[in-house]
């Protein structure tokens, strides 16, 4: 059996932008990603809400992805496979950060994957990295606005490209979400039902050539 773990934030957690809960197993993008590739592998959900890539909330300073990512690695070794999503919270009007230098910040956690497993469990996992949907154009009408702003659209576009060079450099296996899903209407951040059916549909024909 093959280990799949999900590093992520909301839109790996299952974020439900109608209701601010969680969707039920059945909707989430992990657990049918589980259901699609079988009993042959195992996945473990590991998003949390708010998480960044390496910034220090100074709300939520917890929510710091690289701070978690060894216990979390070394928690469920041996890991196979690593599918990491991280950036849309980079965008926060409070970290000022360009989405090179959060490309950037997605390059460093897959140093540190790639370090610390072969370390610990003796081999690196396959990484596959995913550049986050892109902001919608309607962030000013959302709940988040103010932790978002109108120019966290403009960078989320610019993702893709940068994420892409980061996943050559490191020999990652590279996924354009916002080439597949787009995020809801209600929120201009979180995903749909649809979206996550989506998204885990890709990932199960990724995952099961490798």
């Amino acid at each position: 059996m093959k280990t799949i773990l999900c590093y992520g934030d909301s839109n790996t957690y299952g974020y439900n932008p109608s209701n601010g809960f969680r969707y039920p197993e059945g909707i989430r993008w992990t657990c049918r990603l589980a259901k699609l590739l079988g009993e042959e592998y195992r996945v473990i959900e590991e998003g949390c809400n708010g998480r960044t890539t390496v910034y220090d909330d100074p709300i939520d300073g917890w929510k710091n992805g690289l701070d978690y990512l060894r216990p979390c690695l070394n928690s469920h070794k041996p890991v196979d496979i690593v599918v990491l999503m991280l950036g849309s919270n980079d965008l926060k009007e409070v970290f000022h950060a360009s989405a090179q230098e959060i490309a950037d910040g997605a390059g460093t956690l897959v140093k540190v994957i790639k370090a610390f497993t072969e370390e610990k469990q003796g081999f690196i996992p396959k990484i596959i990295l995913i550049s986050p949907p892109e902001i919608g154009e309607d962030i000013a009408h959302s709940a988040f606005y103010g932790r978002f702003r109108e120019d966290a659209v403009p960078r989320s576009r610019e993702f893709a490209g940068y994420y892409e060079e980061i996943a050559h450099q490191y020999d990652c296996i590279f996924l354009d979400a916002a080439a597949v899903i787009k995020p809801s209407p209600i929120d201009s951040l979180h995903l749909s039902p649809e979206a996550h059916e989506k998204l885990a549909k890709e990932l199960s024909e990724i995952i099961t050539v490798l």
